[in-house]
């Protein structure tokens, strides 16, 4: 694989930093420019998927306060509408032409809204598992708890919350109303710190959690969208939030999910001491990107 090329560009406040690997190529040269993106994840954790992708132009990048993309407005949260129109801002900063573009997670949330603003832009849009509350049927619930993930994350800090954002997500089933009586897993559960150290600029659980999981997707805009969109989960994930999600949009696009190998993280091969498999992970991108050429 090509060694990254490094960009900046400058967008409505912030200044986004994204890599090119390989040479700038259109669906006239054969293939199409396949971008990468997660959130609140940077660039490197795509580096096993990439690596398998040697054979096209990958582009991948660090969100609005990320990584190497810092703010500039000073905003304490970022939305999935302003995350999208960045994402617009790079695609169209490299002129090849509509992309193919999978995106995880965040990434997911924020792939859909720049789809439904700006179809001409995306060819196909895989979105695997994006962890919307608003689309579940247990939304009250679900979003409920979303707030008490970041209220947490106010007033005791990272470790006390990231707890519980771990319960949260590995949670199978839907949330109950009694939610609350659950029990409340400490952070020495996971090995966390317990003790507060008293910064909230966490990407996660303050700047992009209460705005990723309350999106609305735009099913009017996304279902007259000329991009293919197809919805993904992992196989392990069955149950979880952010595969409950991918099946009701895919739900309510008319279609159904496409169930990839592993799990939230299968792409990951190692990064952030994570391991999927990503391998069998790019094998099934491939295809399904195979199938809407």
């Amino acid at each position: 694989m090509p060694d990254p090329v490094t960009h900046k560009l400058a967008t409505h406040g912030a200044e986004i930093q994204y890599d090119i690997r390989g040479p700038l190529t259109t669906a006239a040269d054969g293939d199409r420019v396949l971008v990468l993106i997660g959130s609140p994840m940077d660039a490197s954790g795509f580096a096993s998927l990439s690596s398998h992708f040697a054979d096209r132009t990958v582009v991948t990048y660090d969100p609005r306060g990320v990584g190497r993309s810092v703010r500039t407005d000073g905003a304490v949260e970022s939305t999935p509408e302003e995350h999208a129109d960045d994402v617009r801002r790079v695609i169209e900063a490299l002129g090849a032409g509509p992309v193919d573009l999978f995106a995880s997670s965040g990434g997911a949330v924020n792939a859909l809204a720049l789809v439904a603003a700006h179809p001409e832009l995306v060819h196909t849009l895989v979105a695997h598992e994006p962890p919307t509350a608003q689309v579940l049927p247990d939304r009250a619930a679900a979003l409920a708890v979303c707030a008490d993930l970041h209220e947490t994350y106010l007033r005791e800090g990272m470790g006390p919350a990231m707890a519980k954002f771990i319960a949260v997500t590995g949670r199978k089933g839907p949330f109950q109303d009694n939610w609350r009586d659950e029990p409340v897993p400490a952070p020495a559960d996971f090995g966390l710190p317990a003790e507060d150290d008293g910064s909230r600029d966490d990407p996660l659980l303050g700047q992009n959690l209460r705005t990723c999981t309350g999106y609305l997707p735009d099913f009017a805009a996304l279902g007259a969208a000329s991009t293919h969109v197809v919805l993904a989960a992992g196989e392990e994930s069955e149950g979880e939030l952010a595969a409950r999600a991918a099946a009701e949009i895919a739900a309510r696009l008319g279609s159904a999910p496409v169930i990839f190998p592993s799990h939230h993280g299968g792409f990951l091969g190692g990064e952030f001491g994570q391991q999927g498999a990503p391998e069998e992970f790019a094998g099934a991108l491939r295809k399904v990107l195979d199938a809407h050429r």
